[in-house]
């Protein structure tokens, strides 16, 4: 497959197919044939470690001549159930894997042969039902882990739907968000240190009901409305909301099945000075629609802790043919960004186009 930068913001493959690039930014493959992909985390030496679902496996990929191409890849562990959600800290990584969360120590100087993993935590919920989950540590240096709910609409026993944050040392934990149906991107804004944080709404209301959501989080322990309330106003049907639940709606509702299923804020200095400290979400694109939606990368624009508006940056949909499908999508440590791909197993690098970044601002 070649990729490019093009001026009117068009990437084409070998098969005639198009991805669709907003105009100064480029899209280059970092690395291919990792299977099927899910979350990532980028180490401290600028290693990026992705996790996988049903495969099992947990890579490493090192770019060491720095020329945007992964030259090395090294596998971590193989035959887990279920790593998808990955985090690192302290110099070790931390992977869902099971009912438990474990950890490789001092990773990045053990890439060829990583020592055995330390279980750290054995709480989550039992894996007899699929959910997604995901984890990054906070700035209070906490783990925080999504924990979605094991159905398409249901009441689910706690810690299913919510949102948690762990003490590694001492396995304590705190319900930061509740009321939430799938959660696998979350981050903390630059300017405020709130939790934001992007839910996928349930199936089978029609095309274009009820609305994914974008969150944040202002009091610990709030409730998001799952299963009683979709978006800001769609009533579930099949469950009564109970008296005095107070529901936090959406911060900004994204069309319905778009399934945002990456959101980081960019931290990197490459893009234009508007797209610093933004939110970048991943739309891992709908389903059961119709017509399909989302497969793209859009950025929401907030000031002041408000959404203004949503704008593509990429889109991997051509007409209704998907050339990708971005799951995740993180800041690189050269300031471009990482996008997965969980349709052919790829990794993106977007980056922008210095030379017209310096021509516009003359």
């Amino acid at each position: 497959m070649l990729l490019g930068l093009f001026p009117t913001s068009s990437v084409f493959a070998a098969q005639s197919v198009m991805i669709t690039v907003t105009k100064g930014f480029g899209l280059s493959l970092f690395a291919s044939d990792l299977g099927d992909i899910k979350q990532m985390t980028l180490g401290d030496n600028g290693t990026l470690f992705v996790g996988s679902q049903k495969s099992g496996t947990v890579y490493a990929l090192v770019d060491s001549d720095q020329n945007g191409q992964v030259d090395k890849r090294y596998l971590i562990a193989r035959g887990l159930e279920y790593p998808e959600a990955l985090a690192f800290h302290g110099g070790a990584l931390y992977v869902t894997e099971e009912d438990r969360i474990i950890r490789f120590e001092d990773i990045e100087s053990r890439l060829r042969r990583p020592g055995r993993a330390r279980e750290v935590y054995s709480n989550l919920p039992s894996l007899d039902k699929k959910y997604s989950r995901s984890m990054h540590f906070g700035p209070d240096d906490r783990l925080y882990v999504a924990i979605g709910s094991p159905c398409n609409v249901c009441e689910a026993a706690s810690p299913f739907g919510s949102i948690i944050a762990i003490d590694v040392d001492s396995g304590a934990s705190e319900q930061v968000a509740l009321g939430v149906r799938s959660v696998t991107g979350f981050d903390w804004s630059p300017d405020s240190s709130q939790l934001w944080f992007a839910d996928l709404g349930r199936n089978w209301m029609g095309d274009n009901i009820p609305a994914d959501e974008i969150n944040r989080v202002e009091v610990k322990g709030s409730h998001y409305g799952f299963p009683y309330l979709h978006g800001s106003d769609v009533v579930e049907p099949a469950y009564d909301m109970p008296k005095n639940l107070n529901v936090i709606v959406p911060e900004f509702e994204l069309p319905a099945h778009v399934a945002p299923t990456g959101l980081s804020f960019y931290r990197g200095e490459q893009f234009p000075e508007r797209y610093r400290n933004q939110v970048f979400v991943a739309e891992n694109g709908s389903w059961n629609r119709s017509s399909k939606v989302g497969y793209q990368i859009v950025m929401l624009e907030i000031e002041g802790d408000k959404v203004n508006k949503r704008e593509t940056v990429v889109s991997f949909l051509d007409g209704e043919f998907p050339v990708a499908r971005p799951f995740d999508v993180i800041n690189a440590p050269d300031g471009s960004m990482y996008i997965s791909d969980d349709l052919k197993g790829n990794i993106y690098r977007l980056f922008y186009n210095t030379a017209e970044q310096s021509q516009e601002s003359n």
